[in-house]
């Protein structure tokens, strides 16, 4: 993340095409999620279908990162390895992709419910996805990164849940991590200033106990400190004025939970 990219409008339509397949597949990975299925099942299906659409899977090999998917289960909080493992009811599970389409890179992430979850875990589901777009409604032109990170931080701070520090949101597009890094927490009115050809990753990470986390021998996976939940929410917004300009959307996915 050594460089701050402004993007052309054209560019930025290319980043909308990339974000599309990405969206579409969210919608199949919601198809997909269920008691008795593998996450190396879900990686399967993310790497085929990215091809099928024409791209590549802007996770597999990067930094030497195994997979196309990153999955991560109850309290792994974001990098988890696809393997064997059987989801079972009242797991949640976050997935976070990316596509490479023609170069240009789009990363989103969602957190589902396995079947039937609890009260608490649907509560923590909710409040970070919500977060999620207290920040994005700050992401204008003329704001600074701070605006976003202050309220997905207000959103959080009164259900006591620990907001993860030690990984952020960032800029996205032509590379798959860009300036600025996008904290989930700050100061309203810090931060660098969100200018017209910006395109960030706004991905609040919320824990339902402490904020602290722990890395694996994996080099990769990261979970919670004390063993409990952790949520994953990711958008990509690109900078204009007046108002965000949502890339990817959730809306297949949102479709597809309505039926289950």
């Amino acid at each position: 993340m050594s460089k701050v990219y402004y993007k052309t409008e054209e560019q930025i339509e290319q980043i909308r095409e990339s974000a599309n397949v990405l969206s579409l597949l969210l919608g199949e990975i919601a198809k997909a999620v269920t008691p008795g299925v593998t996450t190396l099942s879900l990686d399967k299906l993310a790497h085929d279908f990215i091809h099928d659409h024409g791209g590549t899977p802007a996770f597999l090999n990067y930094q030497g990162f195994p997979y196309s998917l990153c999955i991560s289960v109850n309290d792994q909080v974001v990098h988890g390895f696809p393997s064997d493992y059987v989801l079972k009811e009242g797991d949640i599970v976050s997935v976070d992709g990316g596509v490479n389409l023609k170069g240009f890179i789009s990363d989103s992430a969602y957190t589902f419910g396995v079947g039937e979850i609890s009260t608490e875990a649907q509560q923590l589901l909710d409040v970070t996805k919500a977060s999620l777009y207290k920040g994005i409604e700050q992401a204008i032109a003329g704001k600074r990164v701070g605006d976003i990170s202050a309220a997905v931080q207000e959103h959080v701070a009164p259900y006591n849940y620990g907001i993860v520090r030690e990984l952020v949101g960032h800029g996205v597009g032509l590379h798959l991590h860009e300036k600025p890094e996008v904290p989930n927490y700050g100061k309203r009115g810090s931060g660098p200033k969100l200018d017209t050809g910006l395109v960030v990753c706004i991905e609040p990470m919320i824990n339902a106990g402490k904020a602290g986390v722990k890395f694996w021998d994996d080099g990769w996976t990261v979970s919670t400190i004390d063993g409990k939940l952790s949520a994953h929410f990711e958008q990509m917004v690109a900078i204009r004025k007046g108002a965000p300009d949502v890339l990817l959307t959730f809306e297949h996915v949102e479709e597809v939970l309505s039926k289950k």
